[in-house]
């Protein structure tokens, strides 16, 4: 017999007045008498922001994607704007993925918007992530939502909230909304619709977008080598399939080989375990396609468009899926060069990445004489970066996690203008004679070869979510001080704010906002950091290690070593 505290069966109770559609209200006794560890999971706490705003399996509870809690949430974003902005007319845009219900909550959503006096601009049908990101400025608004869990299983959807500049909310707005929210009662949402301030937007904003990511995302490569190109795309039944194909047309791509059986959007993801660009099954059926064709590059996106997941030939000719911090190497480095070629490069430029991603962003920093900003983990810390600092010029920036942002014009990870760039990027290698792993190669060869590789451990509900707290004060109150026998040289805890030295014990103060991330650093220049994710029920291991590479022929044996040294991490820290 599960047990239900008090405070749980309160909330419970809540939910069974008139407030509350008897629908759900029917559900709810369901549970009680059926599922009560569903109850209990569905009511325990309230869902919360991380770090890709708000997601949860959808469901009645305070803990799931529901009407109620969308509408708690918008409700209290009305009364904010109100405050921030109260003689200004209040403008926001929303947009939606091919998730179940992401149509009818995003309505749910406007609604209350425009109940509140404030002007919506809703997407006629889905639309991707970073066309929200784009239509916030594009269209002057105070903020805008898009109703996506990313890459999150079927049963799940989500809430991210842009604000001006069109990156997602960072402090101090995000503590202030959720403030606002967390004081309102669900009595207090106003659901009823104002028809009058509620505008539909499609095609006018779409074109505007793809001509933009064509003219951010195009470098100078030759008609002869983009219809040279073979190019594999499968958006995973996502939105990708509204905004690539047509994007790489108009920049000159004439050999785009679609996979059909995962071309039209649908929640089920029907053909995928996961519809996640980092799992090599989600690129299967495209990697197939690409093999039938020979084809030299595989895009995959993720449903809401934001992860680009990259497949290329490799020194044998073999088709090999990039990580994102490999993927985010070259990409970087192939902007800073077409900086650097047109004298655009004076000292006052930037990149940005983040605390868990790849250290090889700091090496090619330094060999452009350009800045390497390091953020928390998540895009909006990357965007925020550019606001923070408008006196310098931002290049490009990523993270490992497979996503990448070319220029600012639009402020989140955006797997459309990736998509144009990794394009350009194998056009041109191909047309000298090269490829895309090659330049990788190149770069290894150059800056070292840095290996990374990045171990989840799912724990679900309310069990797993203690088992991830209770690992991650387990690990604090014992540090490690030698891991795969390389001694612990610096540990930084985010949580704390503290990086320490551990040969002198002498403690500085981490600057960037608190997380709930710990990284260690060894003797031999490995890196290892783990955090629970903040979007999903796993808590992260990301490893880093890298050695010298003197000539591109030592490649394929040092990376060799590479893989097995994190292997042997992997195993003496009992996760292999």
């Amino acid at each position: 017999m599960i047990y239900i505290e008090p405070e749980i069966l309160e909330r419970v109770n809540g939910w069974l007045t008139p407030t509350f559609d008897p629908e759900i209200q029917q559900t709810i006794k369901h549970m009680i008498a059926s599922n009560p560890k569903e109850l209990k999971e569905s009511f325990y706490k309230d869902l919360e922001f991380g770090t890709g705003g708000m997601r949860g399996v959808m469901g009645p509870g305070t803990n799931r994607i529901n009407k109620y809690t969308l509408g708690k949430n918008t409700q209290g974003l009305s009364n904010y704007l109100h405050q921030t902005f109260p003689s200004e007319h209040l403008k926001v845009a929303i947009a939606y993925d091919c998730r179940h219900n992401s149509k009818s909550l995003a309505k749910v959503v406007t609604d209350v918007f425009s109940a509140n006096g404030i002007h919506v601009y809703l997407f006629e049908d889905l639309r991707p992530t970073p066309e929200l990101s784009f239509a916030v400025k594009h269209l002057n608004c105070h903020c805008g939502i898009v109703l996506t869990a990313s890459h999150n299983p079927p049963e799940y959807n989500g809430y991210k909230v842009y604000w001006q500049d069109g990156g997602q909310l960072v402090p101090p707005q995000d503590a202030e909304i959720i403030k606002e929210i967390n004081s309102l009662k669900y009595s207090e949402i106003k659901f009823e619709a104002d028809s009058s301030r509620i505008e539909y937007i499609g095609n006018n904003v779409d074109d505007v977008f793809i001509n933009a990511s064509v003219t951010n995302g195009s470098f100078n490569t030759s008609t002869e080598a983009r219809e040279n190109l073979s190019i594999v795309f499968t958006s995973l039944h996502g939105t990708s399939i509204t905004a690539i194909p047509e994007t790489l047309k108009r920049a000159g791509y004439t050999n785009i080989n679609i996979v059909k059986e995962q071309e039209e959007p649908n929640g089920d993801f029907p053909t995928v375990l996961s519809p996640n660009p980092e799992e090599p099954e989600a690129l299967k059926m495209a990697l197939d396609l690409a093999e039938t064709i020979d084809a030299d590059i595989v895009i995959g996106t993720d449903p809401d468009s934001d992860r680009l997941g990259i497949a290329v030939r490799d020194l044998n000719n073999n088709m090999t899926i990039l990580n994102g911090n490999q993927t985010m190497v070259v990409m970087t480095d192939f902007l800073l060069q077409q900086w650097h070629s047109n004298g655009k490069i004076d000292g006052n430029e930037f990149i940005g990445s983040t605390i868990v991603s790849t250290p090889m962003l700091l090496e090619l920093a330094k060999s452009y004489n350009v800045e390497c900003k390091i953020g928390l983990t998540g895009f909006k810390w990357i965007a925020k970066m550019i606001k923070d600092f408008p006196d310098l010029d931002f290049v490009g920036g990523g993270e490992e996690s497979f996503g990448f942002m070319v220029g600012d014009f639009v402020r989140d990870k955006d797997a459309v203008t990736s998509a144009l760039l990794a394009c350009e990027i194998a056009a041109q290698a191909k047309n000298k004679g090269r490829s895309f792993y090659k330049e990788l190669v190149n770069l290894y060869t150059k800056h070292g070869l840095y290996k990374e590789r990045l171990v989840s451990l799912t724990k679900k509900g309310i069990e797993g979510a203690q088992e991830i707290k209770q690992m991650m004060i387990d690990v604090r109150e014992k540090p490690l001080t030698e891991i795969n026998g390389s001694k612990v040289i610096r540990i930084e805890d985010y949580k704390l704010s503290i990086a320490k030295n551990t040969k002198d014990n002498v403690e500085e103060t981490i600057l960037i906002p608190k997380s709930n991330v710990l990284i260690y650093y060894t003797e031999d220049g490995s890196k290892i950091a783990l955090r629970p994710s903040g979007t999903e029920p796993k808590i992260k291991y990301y490893i880093s290690v890298n050695t010298q590479l003197n000539d591109s022929s030592e490649f394929s044996s040092k990376n060799t070593d590479a893989e097995y040294k994190i292997d042997a991490i992997l195993k003496d820290l009992n996760l292999s």
